[in-house]
């Protein structure tokens, strides 16, 4: 099939290389005259080919095709013309004339945005669909029947630019050859367009991108990032014309502090704050603006606004003045119009294009070995002299800006100045949740609020499932080695320890957890596993395995293991910093991302790990925080259907509703650590010093908040008395107190409806038998604090029920024979999955090696 392309800029190329690559005749390619001595890159790649190149300034004219045009166009003896990207107008005798007609590529989801503005208009209007229509042509404006349509999620962030490239470009260009094929091989339909939904606008142009201030801060945010890059909305301010770039809606609660900028028309001053400038609707909502563009055509970040334009310039090393000559020779290529490339040339005054800024920005890459380099880059520093100075302060590392802007609550606590952050964290920022609501968070030690947290919303975990799913799909995360990847894993445990006495002085504060213990264990272990699974990180492998070895074939099948995607994490509340690090290392190590929903009880100490984590470079997206209600939050990550698997850490009740809601949604994979009745034998024959110090431990370890504490104890008659007094003697010995004093042994129930649930549980074992020989009642002061409780209970009980929660009072019963007591042990209605964590205590090896009847 001999096809015509009519297009121009890169994506016209790649369009044509696709389908000389799949194998289609190219007669002819036509596209725009050269500019300021530059052609278009369609044109260059056709030329390189030896295909014949058109560049006709115009095909019509009054209306009727320009006859040597049309001739020439005819001479090719196209039958199909492909239109990826054509801004001129195109003689209905050309569209008609080729045996299959002409298909043409449009950015937006006919019927819905006709008109050359189709992305402009699609982030103006807030929609949150968007994708690409290859449609045949007609005699109309965008009204042709339909040949192929896909879509895509639409950020809440998305700008033009980001839009196009992440999908509209890569996936358009799969699009149009997909649409050939179907041609070609006669499959290709044709859907007649609906006019129910049709919309049209304009064209936006500078002139009509002005902001209209009396809307809300929603709508303000989606007319900015409508336009931007082009052609940037703006407004006037300070006696000039500011155009604004990288607007979000992702900003504090309250107003940082900062400098007025009295903005005329708006219904509040901006303010230029350390993060960017604030902007305000006519509804008191704020939205984030991160650069600025001045009218003599300066961009620069919105923060440094008010700040003198620092006019120091670095003095090159001999290296340096090397990749300068190179990066000169760039700008010469991409120039051909300048003579010389001096200081002052400016690469948009000389001509360049947005094309261009691609161009460049790959090109110097390239020669300074993959330095980070963004096209924002290139729009603020525009000079040579200024894009040479900012590209070597990123060779030398000195670009960065700083910490990120974190709204912290700050307290005085344990001889430290605690900062924490107490917001959603979704997509790399701090942000408030929908409708900014909230919850407090209770201090267990006292009752007192510490603060008020975000409460997420469903829509709050849309945000973030699709902040992990670009994270994943679209991100840096996926591209880096595995190497790098725990490189970076390695530095977040890094800063984890460096930062330990204030996560373990958190997790004092928010869970009661006694701060010796929390810097051993909560936190300390939670170091070392991060530091586990980053060794991990280049170290998964895949098989291959002999299948046949029959000749000459001697088939393999070889197995390579993927990352599976978009995580969910659910984690409790006894452990929230080390069951967060469990399962969060290993989702990462792998490549995964994760949504992670803290127990609403005990989100302090997620939230300063997601802190943490941007300051270790983990890419925007991959991790996200939702603390939130298990019923709200939790079931919406349950639902999703973009999350693939789901970790969780609970109840067995709980569990068993995950387990169903996975299946019902999408089947997700399903990893669950749920509670059990572990039993502890203590035999006659044991050291009873160690079996009492073994019992305590396995009963009162963090409180009793622990997932394999002993559930039961079984200890046999010869000795149950004798180490029920050896208990009780130690108990006594323990201090309940402050979790911060050194010398605590027992801090405060986890919170308020589990210390109801403790009491409530030791006046059912009394109901049933037991005899409290110490504790099981709350202790005489506010917040939730607890004697610990020891109850030996008659033979054959049925308590403690399956049900029952980690405590720090346990049952203690007396058994004939190891034999009975390996019998009681097992006998639970808990899970067969995970299996309990038995232990016991004998002097007599084949004891304790005893399998299970």
């Amino acid at each position: 099939m001999k096809i015509a392309v009519i297009g121009q800029s890169l994506f016209g190329q790649e369009v044509y290389c696709h389908l000389k690559k799949e194998g289609y005749e190219v007669v002819g390619v036509f596209t725009v005259p050269d500019k300021n001595g530059k052609a278009d890159p369609l044109g260059l790649e056709a030329e390189k080919d030896g295909v014949p190149v058109f560049k006709f300034p115009r095909w019509r004219e009054k209306g009727r095709v320009l006859p040597d045009v049309l001739a020439k166009y005819q001479a090719l003896g196209a039958e199909l013309n492909v239109l990826p990207f054509c801004s001129q107008f195109i003689p209905m005798e050309v569209i008609n004339a080729p045996r299959h007609g002409s298909i043409i590529y449009h950015p937006s989801l006919l019927p819905r945005h006709r008109g050359a503005s189709a992305i402009n208009w699609t982030l103006i209007h807030g929609d949150k669909k968007g994708g690409f229509t290859i449609f045949w042509a007609d005699d109309g404006l965008d009204t042709g029947d339909l040949l192929l349509q896909r879509e895509c999620e639409i950020l809440p962030d998305d700008t033009v630019s980001t839009l196009y490239n992440r999908f509209l470009f890569p996936e358009g260009i799969k699009g149009m050859v997909q649409a050939v094929r179907l041609i070609a091989e006669g499959k290709a339909p044709r859907v007649p367009q609906p006019e129910e939904g049709a919309t049209y606008e304009g064209i936006q142009k500078k002139e009509t991108a002005k902001i209209n201030w009396e809307q809300p801060a929603e709508a303000i945010h989606n007319w900015i990032r409508g336009n931007d890059k082009v052609p940037g909305a703006w407004t006037e301010a300070c006696g000039q014309k500011l155009t604004f770039f990288n607007s979000t809606l992702n900003t504090a609660g309250l107003v940082p502090e900062g400098e007025a900028l009295p903005i005329p028309g708006a219904h509040r001053p901006g303010v230029v704050t350390k993060a960017g400038l604030i902007l305000f609707g006519n509804d008191d909502r704020m939205l984030l603006v991160k650069n600025i563009q001045l009218e003599d055509g300066k961009m620069m970040p919105a923060s440094h606004f008010f700040r003198a334009e620092d006019n120091s310039t670095l003095e090159l090393t001999e290296a340096e003045l090397a990749t300068m000559e190179a990066v000169r020779s760039a700008w010469k290529r991409i120039l051909p119009n300048v003579l010389e490339v001096e200081d002052s040339t400016d690469f948009f005054k000389s001509g360049a294009a947005s094309v261009d800024v691609v161009r460049l920005v790959e090109e110097v890459k390239e020669l300074c070995d993959g330095v980070e380099l963004e096209n924002e880059d290139v729009y603020m520093a525009t000079t040579f002299k200024d894009f040479i100075q900012l590209l070597v302060r990123k060779l030398r590392g000195d670009d960065k800006e700083g910490e990120c802007i974190i709204d912290y609550v700050e307290k005085e606590v344990n001889k430290l100045t605690l900062r924490m952050p107490h917001q959603l964290f979704i997509g790399g920022t701090f942000v408030d949740a929908e409708g900014a609501k909230t919850f407090e968070t209770i201090n267990p030690t006292d009752g007192s609020v510490i603060c008020q947290v975000a409460l997420a919303q469903a829509s709050d975990v849309d945000k973030a499932v699709a902040a992990a799913k670009d994270a994943f799909e679209n991100g840096l995360w996926g591209k880096i080695s595995a190497r790098d990847r725990g490189r970076l894993l390695y530095r977040l445990a890094d800063l984890m320890e460096q930062h330990q006495e204030e996560l373990a002085t958190i997790e004092a504060l928010d869970a009661g957890a006694v701060y010796t213990l929390a810097l051993k264990t909560h936190v300390g272990m939670s170091i070392q596993t991060f530091r586990y699974f980053a060794g991990w990180c280049d170290k998964i492998q895949g098989s291959t395995i002999p299948i046949n070895q029959a000749r000459p074939n001697r088939n393999l099948t070889l197995t390579r293991k993927e990352p599976i995607g978009v995580c969910g994490i659910i984690i409790p509340w006894n452990y929230p910093l080390m069951m967060l690090s469990w399962k969060t290392a290993a989702c990462l190590a792998a490549g995964n991302t994760v949504v992670i929903k803290p127990a609403q009880v005990t989100p302090l100490t997620a939230l300063k790990f997601a802190e943490l984590s941007l300051k270790a470079g983990i890419p925007k997206g991959v991790i996200n925080i939702i603390p939130g209600s298990g019923s709200e939050a939790g079931q919406s990550l349950l639902d999703h259907p973009d999350v693939r698997k789901i970790g969780f850490t609970g109840s067995t009740e709980v569990g068993k509703h995950i387990m169903k809601s996975s299946a019902v949604s999408n089947l997700k994979k399903v990893s669950l650590e749920l509670g059990g009745k572990s039993p502890l034998i203590i035999f006659a024959d044991c050291d009873l010093s160690k079996a009492v110090q073994m019992g305590m431990s396995s009963v009162f370890f963090n409180k009793g908040e622990n997932c394999i504490a002993a559930g039961r104890l079984f200890v046999e008659d010869s000795i149950h008395d004798q180490f029920v007094q050896k208990v009780v003697e130690e108990v006594k010995k323990m201090k309940i107190g402050n979790p911060l004093d050194r010398d605590t042994n027992h801090g405060p129930q986890n919170h308020q409806a589990h210390l109801r649930k403790l009491i409530e549980y030791c006046q059912r074992g009394v109901k049933e038998g037991a005899t409290l020989v110490c504790g099981g009642n709350q202790v005489p002061r506010p917040a939730t604090w607890m004697r610990c409780c020891l109850g030996p209970m008659p033979q054959n009980s049925a308590w403690p029920p399956a049900s029952s929660p980690g405590t720090s009072a346990r049952p203690c019963t007396s058994v004939t024979s190891w034999r009975q007591a390996l019998c009681s042990s097992t006998r639970t209605t808990r899970p067969t999955w995970p299996p309990p964590s038995e232990a016991s205590s004998s002097l007599d090896l084949a004891k304790t090696w005893e399998r299970r009847p």
